[in-house]
């Protein structure tokens, strides 16, 4: 069975033990170079920040660039480096067990041999994910007494260009992979909604309205809100979003919301009239007489319902 990964020349790197996990950003100079014939017992998660990176696993491979989150699964032998013709290759990496969700949220991204390249997350996602990354390394330091340490801001010098921390307690483990694991959804998330296409035939800009809706329907929307958060006219609009979708905005709105206050209802104790002002209804006469339209009962029988 060919081994790839450019036949792996170099000298053999050692990967962290897989039950550990081990954070850290690098800025690196031409000649730094990785090589693992067996791969890692581990995965391998790096976010490019600045320069450029080579990264190869079995017979896949890819350039990673400023914004590009690499992820290499275990058991494949891998290599990575400065990029050729780059400068310098400035990344954070994590070398981690990956939770079983993960694979999902990254399995749109694979290249083949456990290899996934999410590319050019946008803008103003990264600076959230260079905060996780640096929450990552305060936290993998926690010793479980006490706060954890203090973040400090992006460009207080406290992070060098090169650090490594090992989270080697219960508490400071499970810490760093909740933020990995938002950096990998965040990630993954967002890179679809600007790089997959919509195959079903509906204008962007309504399915943009639709996202304004579901993300918030409890928000003052109006036709008019909506519209101009998608830069389309009040009428323009209206019309587009019934066509495509065979009702109108209002409506939409409306189902949005009776949606929301039905979660609230199943999920939390709110008193109703709590529940229907969280979920965009003014009045509570029309809030139980809609939903009772749409539950076929009144909210209070509807939880009651469910508690029994």
């Amino acid at each position: 069975m060919p081994v790839h990964a450019d036949e792996l020349p170099e000298t053999a790197a050692p990967s962290p033990p897989p039950g550990l996990v081990t954070v850290g950003r690098f800025d690196q100079r031409p000649g730094y170079r990785v090589t693992r014939p067996r791969g890692a017992d581990s995965w391998l998660f790096t976010w490019t920040t600045g320069g450029a990176g080579r990264l190869s696993q079995g017979a896949a491979q890819t350039r990673a660039g400023a914004g590009d989150l690499v992820v290499l699964g275990p058991g494949v032998p891998h290599r990575y480096a400065v990029a050729p013709g780059a400068r310098h290759w400035a990344f954070w990496w994590v070398h981690c067990q990956a939770r079983p969700s993960w694979t999902g949220w990254l399995r749109p991204y694979a290249r083949g041999d456990r290899l996934y390249a999410v590319a050019s997350v946008p803008g103003g996602v990264r600076e959230r994910l260079e905060s996780s990354f640096r929450r990552m390394l305060a936290d993998a330091r926690w010793t479980g007494e006490g706060a954890p340490p203090e973040v400090g801001p992006a460009d207080d010098g406290s992070v060098p260009d090169s650090q490594v921390a090992v989270a080697h307690g219960a508490a400071a483990r499970e810490l760093t992979l909740c933020s990995l694991e938002s950096i990998v959804l965040l990630a993954t998330a967002t890179a679809t909604a600007h790089a997959a296409p919509d195959r079903s035939g509906i204008d962007p800009r309504i399915r943009q309205a639709e996202a304004l809706i579901a993300a918030d329907p409890g928000a003052p929307h109006s036709v008019e809100s909506l519209a101009a958060g998608v830069s389309l006219s009040a009428s323009r609009f209206a019309h587009l979003f019934t066509q495509q979708l065979g009702h109108s905005p209002m409506r939409a709105l409306l189902a949005a919301r009776l949606l929301h206050a039905a979660r609230l209802l199943e999920a939390t104790g709110l008193p109703v009239e709590r529940v229907a002002a969280a979920s965009g209804f003014a009045s509570p006469f029309h809030f139980n007489r809609v939903f009772r339209q749409r539950y076929g009962a009144p909210p209070g029988v509807y939880r009651a319902g469910l508690r029994r």
